[in-house]
């Protein structure tokens, strides 16, 4: 199965009785005509990372993933259901994907080269085109929120380590943000997949392994607002104090209302290199794409193969998720009610 889902209103046209058709000169012209299909008031995306080998997912791992998605992207239809923002979606939806062990995002981060976590995440706004991230959190719950934080209460865009954690204590008092001990992400999956990296790592030194799991979450609300978030703990094994594409707005993570919203997945570097976010919505803007090309073009012809895959929506509530990966846990849902779930290419 393709990785990539659009979602598109069907053209629609209303034949007209014969009194009508007698004053067919005067009918409008065929874009302002009403579209059959119901229409999209709002649409949201998730993933739970790219790179999954889903032949070696079991059934009973299928099954925790998927009940995993749907929980989570329920989170944020009930919000936009109700009339609320794209930004509160994404960031309540990441919220409970960041407390689900069997992503790296939150509880489940993988391991860095010392044995710890550092934690990333970044948040972005489509109408006011602001944006908030956080990089090398080791003691932030949910490192989604402190993003929003720093977008919503400082005048910076990035706050990282040290920093970050300082900002963190000065934000303890706001119900969102909760401190834990770096053990609380742990988990024995994460600590072998670790100690199976240093071992291969020793064998071949410059092979990075990466973090399954990323999470991330795109939406447009009724509004026609749009938001992007993403969290990870970055890749298995990193060197301490490396960052990825995620926090860093226009590579892992860009919102713009006159085009898209997009969450990246995969390996940071090449996304950083290529700032594959912002390049998706330049296609759209720039060179007048729709998303599933942008998102095609992005995916299949400028990352290089097996390297990560996007969640995308656009200002009309289409989406489109694409991988080039063996595959890609994700979901969508729209205001029509229908859920997708997928975990293959």
């Amino acid at each position: 199965m393709n990785c990539s889902r659009r979602w598109s209103w069907s053209a629609g046209v209303i034949l007209l009785g014969l009194a009508t058709s007698l004053a067919a000169q005067d009918s409008p012209a065929p874009s302002a005509k009403r579209d059959s299909a119901p229409r999209i008031e709002y649409a949201i995306a998730i993933h739970g990372g790219a790179g999954w080998e889903p032949e070696k997912l079991s059934k009973e791992d299928r099954q925790r993933h998927r009940e995993a998605l749907t929980r989570a992207i329920h989170v944020g239809r009930d919000i936009l259901d109700k009339g609320g923002s794209a930004l509160d979606a994404v960031e309540q939806t990441i919220r409970v994907l960041e407390d689900e062990p069997l992503y790296n995002a939150g509880r489940g981060a993988v391991f860095n080269n010392v044995g710890q976590h550092e934690l990333d995440a970044a948040i972005m706004n489509g109408r006011s085109r602001q944006a908030g991230g956080v990089a090398g959190l080791t003691t932030v719950k949910n490192p989604i929120s402190l993003a929003r934080l720093v977008m919503t209460e400082t005048r910076h865009v990035l706050l990282i380590g040290a920093g970050a954690e300082k900002f963190a204590d000065e934000m303890v008092k706001r119900p969102q943000i909760e401190r834990v001990p770096n053990e609380y992400f742990s988990t024995e999956v994460r600590r072998r997949e670790w100690q199976d990296a240093v071992a291969r790592e020793k064998l071949r030194p410059a092979q990075a392994t990466p973090g399954k799991g990323t999470v991330g979450c795109v939406a447009r609300d009724k509004q026609g607002d749009l938001a992007a978030g993403t969290s990870t703990g970055g890749l298995t094994n990193k060197k301490w104090g490396r960052v990825g594409a995620v926090p860093v707005v226009g590579s892992g993570t860009y919102a713009d209302n006159r085009t898209c919203a997009v969450s990246g997945t995969g390996t940071g570097e090449i996304f950083l290199l290529h700032c594959a976010a912002f390049q998706l919505h330049s296609l759209m803007l720039l060179r007048d794409q729709s998303l599933d090309q942008a998102t095609r073009q992005i995916i299949d012809e400028t990352l290089p193969e097996d390297s990560g895959g996007v969640i995308a929506v656009d200002a009309r509530g289409r989406i489109s998720m694409r991988c080039n990966t063996p595959g890609m846990a994700r979901a969508a849902l729209d205001s029509r009610g229908q859920l997708e779930i997928h975990f293959e290419r």
